[in-house]
């Protein structure tokens, strides 16, 4: 297998470094958005975690909400989670808050620590696909795995 970018690299190393035995593969065409990223992997488009950076409209504090492929975040649900306004990160904040571009975002591996909302559809499979810190780069893992390496709360998105 060819070498992970930097990026990809730094996912795989703090996957292992965490105890999670999984590999990130670096596709040569995109898995930026989630139909591609499901495409990539074979997998439905609901076992695809998608990254999506929230910030606190009082606090600025980013939040990451990991939702299911083809979900729309209801943001109002998440205010109320946050227990604040949010609004949608631009990428100048994406990248200086994860470290991570748009499209690359991971579940882990963030520069600044933040609150955590997952999915409850991701409930329903067994394995699904995250970024790994590139626009091309993913990795399957156990749903179950996802809860621990993030310490997210379970919740409702849509």
């Amino acid at each position: 297998m060819s070498t992970l970018s930097a990026s990809a690299q730094k996912i795989q190393n703090l996957l292992h470094e965490l105890g999670f035995v999984y590999t990130v593969i670096e596709h040569a065409e995109s898995t930026r958005t989630a139909q591609e990223a499901a495409d990539r992997a074979g997998c439905e488009l609901g076992q695809i975690v998608k990254s999506l950076i929230f910030k606190g409209k009082d606090s600025g504090k980013p939040i990451l909400v990991l939702t299911s492929g083809p979900n729309r975040v209801n943001e109002k649900r998440i205010s109320e989670y946050a227990g604040e306004s949010i609004g949608k990160a631009d990428a100048d904040f994406v990248r200086s808050v994860t470290g991570f571009a748009i499209g690359g975002v991971p579940p882990l591996g963030h520069v600044e620590p933040m609150e955590k909302y997952l999915d409850e559809v991701f409930l329903q499979y067994q394995t699904i696909w995250a970024a790994a810190g590139t626009p091309n780069a993913i990795f399957e893992l156990k749903t179950e795995d996802l809860q621990k390496m993030t310490n997210g709360k379970i919740v409702a998105i849509k």
